[in-house]
């Protein structure tokens, strides 16, 4: 097989196509950088924050166009950066950028586990002024921006997404199949036995806040996020941790469900109970044999 001509040929145009994206790479450097504006964005947990803001530590920024959780491919790209977010941030900032509102992007990246930054571009002009929102109509894509000492940004590429391209896996090993890919189309959401669906966030009740911070940083290792009086979000293999300053010492769940009534009749139904009722569709349950949580429905 190694000596057969198919074969061969296939080796030579994979050898060719790895040339073309080397001059690809060398021909997007060669463009000249474009200074911008900083921006202002809302974060998925209502924080106001600039442009310049989201490097962080970094010096280099990538920020995702997503087309919003309506979108089930863009969700499907969100699911893979999710995986190697941990890497990318070794070498520069990452974020996702959506046209949804804050409280839309923070349920549903609880609901699918996503670990990264989000903002809202609603009410601002940075898909428009990158491409990436035409006419009214959204486009998925991904930016790079840098910025320098004085704190100027500076627009270095950017490339659309879509179905083949390098920014997702799936199509490439589906391309490997004799099926091929061309008739795949991701889901929102995909099968699952039970209609709860397990958020990445817990919550700890502590009665010696300061020491409590203290420990989880410096002795557990978690990462802290964001620091408020008597809250503080750490982060830990995927998990989001929320200490809370509190007399009591429970620990929290949290489920998002579809149908937010008919889950809450059917838990009370069991003995569960209400212990705290935030909205109409999102409060916290006991169940009769331990387990506390937050139970919210996901909006669709």
């Amino acid at each position: 097989m190694l000596n057969d001509p198919l074969h061969n040929e296939i080796v030579k145009l994979e050898q060719e196509i790895l040339e073309k994206k080397k001059e690809l790479a060398q021909l997007r450097k060669s463009v000249p950088e474009q200074k911008v504006e900083n921006y202002q964005f809302v974060t998925s947990d209502k924080r106001e924050v600039s442009l310049l803001e989201l490097f962080q530590d970094k010096d280099e920024l990538i920020v995702i166009h997503n087309m919003g959780k309506g979108c089930s491919y863009c969700t499907m790209w969100a699911d893979g950066f999710n995986g190697v977010y941990q890497h990318l941030i070794q070498k520069a900032a990452f974020v996702l950028s959506s046209p949804d509102e804050p409280e839309v992007q923070a349920d549903f990246a609880a609901a699918r586990g996503w670990i990264f930054p989000m903002v809202s571009t609603k009410g601002t002009t940075f898909k428009v002024d990158f491409g990436f929102q035409k006419d009214g109509y959204y486009y998925p894509g991904v930016s790079t921006f840098r910025k320098d000492k004085e704190g100027n940004i500076y627009h270095h590429a950017k490339a659309p997404l879509g179905p083949g391209d390098d920014y997702n896996v799936v199509w490439h090993l589906f391309d490997l199949l004799p099926s091929g890919s061309e008739d795949f189309q991701p889901k929102k959401k995909y099968d699952c036995h039970s209609t709860f669906q397990i958020t990445n966030n817990v919550a700890i009740q502590v009665k010696d806040y300061a020491r409590a911070i203290n420990f989880y940083e410096n002795i557990i290792g978690m990462r802290l996020n964001k620091n408020y009086n008597n809250e503080t979000m750490f982060s830990m293999g995927g998990l989001q941790f929320f200490i809370e300053n509190s007399d009591g010492d429970s620990v929290f769940f949290e489920f998002g469900v579809d149908d937010f009534h008919h889950a809450i009749e059917m838990l009370l139904d069991q003995g569960c109970e209400i212990t705290k009722e935030y909205h109409e569709t999102s409060v916290m349950v006991k169940d009769p044999f331990g387990l506390k949580f937050h139970l919210f429905e996901v909006k669709n």
